[in-house]
């Protein structure tokens, strides 16, 4: 028997470290009971903790079978045979399954605040709970998961009925269970404490989890990773370096309208590119007393001729030199990156636009000749007009990519994962091409 989740999680933690490979891990944990659990596996790992919320798509008169599942991020599944069975219609379905989804997003809302979901896509993904009995749950958990990237999916719980984790592994590519009764009674026979895990303890280790990740991150890619301070002109501004193992190139990102190197969404980016292997800095465009001016925030021509001073400075780290570089910019700081871009004798290899306002720098747009990719949500409508008419007067190659159902913060589920994906692959591909 297991004394607690804490128990439960440290034994499961220590029988996943054994069997860890090399692979880019994410541990997901089903609230409630199960992110106890996720978080002392996620922390042996060295993996980020995020939650998995799911809602089972009940037969609305016999709401206990199932006929499908959904996800945050317009993610569902159907099962098509179940549907046929019960002769549901597409109201029926369509009724059933907005309640849901509303309920997902609530949920989803409540435990993880602020922050996007951790992207899933190509990683391997380890599903926990404290405990598998009728398995419902955790099906719907691996089918979502796979929906939303998973390369590999692994099932892991302290105690399962037999049975059922057997026919779990047609869900998974991997179940590990470590203890597998003929009767299992029910899960919390298993534990000497199985009082019920509140919302607010998973809220803390959630926000514990991300902390603590973030602050190793670093460390974990055995690379370059310090905090810096940039000599830019006449001042010298704080920054955040992170260059691991044969980065194929270095990302300058470009806060705007006034925030700083600790913006929660450029840092969710930037980790994503890390864990890609790409090299960061995050950095301030403005001194704290430069700040209080708040025309500054919006003065282009200050900005970019920060950043150029910025990116001279990178090139002149030895450590990183030959590196080629890119600007990811978000708002009025993608203006300052388009601007910075075009000064002569700017080399920049790529850069990216999140939800920017490159018409703030129409009067140097022609003269960009690095490769660029806008990034703008579906419902920030006014700003997607001046992304489109601002990509017509680039000269250089040019996409953009509109996130459906997002707005200007892409706080919608799944949109930021989707900003993290597109700044990878573009930096990547357009880094490999100007080294060759």
């Amino acid at each position: 028997m297991f004394l607690d989740r804490h128990d439960a999680g440290v034994r499961l933690a220590e029988e996943m470290r054994r069997r860890a490979g090399a692979e880019d891990v994410v541990v997901l944990g089903l609230p409630r009971g199960g992110v106890p659990v996720a978080y002392e596996v996620a922390q042996t790992l060295g993996a980020p903790l995020d939650v998995i919320v799911v809602r089972k798509l009940g037969v609305p008169y016999q709401p206990e079978l199932g006929f499908g599942a959904v996800g945050e991020g317009g993610v569902g599944v159907v099962n098509r045979d179940v549907v046929r069975l019960a002769h549901l219609s597409q109201a029926e379905m369509s009724a059933v399954e907005e309640r849901e989804r509303a309920e997902v997003e609530r949920r989803a809302r409540r435990f993880r605040g602020h922050r996007p979901p951790v992207d899933l896509a190509g990683r391997t993904v380890i599903v926990v709970d404290d405990g598998i009995a009728t398995g419902g749950t955790a099906r719907a958990a691996c089918q979502v998961a796979r929906a939303r990237g998973a390369s590999r999916l692994v099932l892991a719980v302290p105690v399962g009925a037999r049975e059922t984790v057997e026919s779990l592994r047609e869900d998974a590519d991997e179940v590990i269970c470590l203890d597998v009764p003929d009767h299992l009674y029910a899960i919390g026979f298993w534990y000497h404490d199985f009082s019920q895990t509140t919302d607010e303890q998973v809220v803390e280790l959630l926000r514990r989890a991300a902390s603590r990740h973030e602050a190793t991150v670093g460390s974990d890619l055995q690379g370059l990773a310090e905090d810096v301070e940039v000599d830019a002109g006449p001042v010298r501004l704080p920054g955040r370096l992170v260059v691991p193992p044969n980065a194929p190139g270095v990302v300058v990102f470009v806060h705007g309208s006034g925030s700083s190197r600790h913006s929660p969404r450029n840092r969710y980016v930037a980790t994503a590119l890390n864990h890609a292997g790409l090299g960061t800095l995050l950095f301030d465009l403005l001194t704290a007393q430069e700040e209080i001016d708040r025309g500054n925030v919006f003065d282009i021509g200050l900005l970019a001729g920060r950043l150029v001073q910025v990116t001279g400075w990178v090139g002149c780290q030895r450590r990183l030199a030959g590196l080629p570089i890119g600007y990811f910019g978000a708002s009025t700081g993608a203006a300052a990156a388009l601007w910075a871009a075009a000064e002569p004798g700017r080399e920049i290899a790529a850069i990216v636009s999140r939800g920017g306002r490159p018409d703030l720098a129409e009067p140097r747009l022609g003269e960009v000749h690095a490769p660029t990719l806008l990034i703008v949500g579906g419902r920030d409508t006014v700003v997607l007009g001046l992304n489109r008419a601002a990509q017509e007067r680039l000269r250089c190659e040019s996409s953009l990519q509109v996130i459906p159902g997002a707005t200007h913060l892409f706080e919608e589920p799944g949109a930021l994962e989707t900003v993290a994906h597109l700044a990878c692959e573009w930096f990547t591909d357009h880094f490999t091409l100007h080294a060759a």
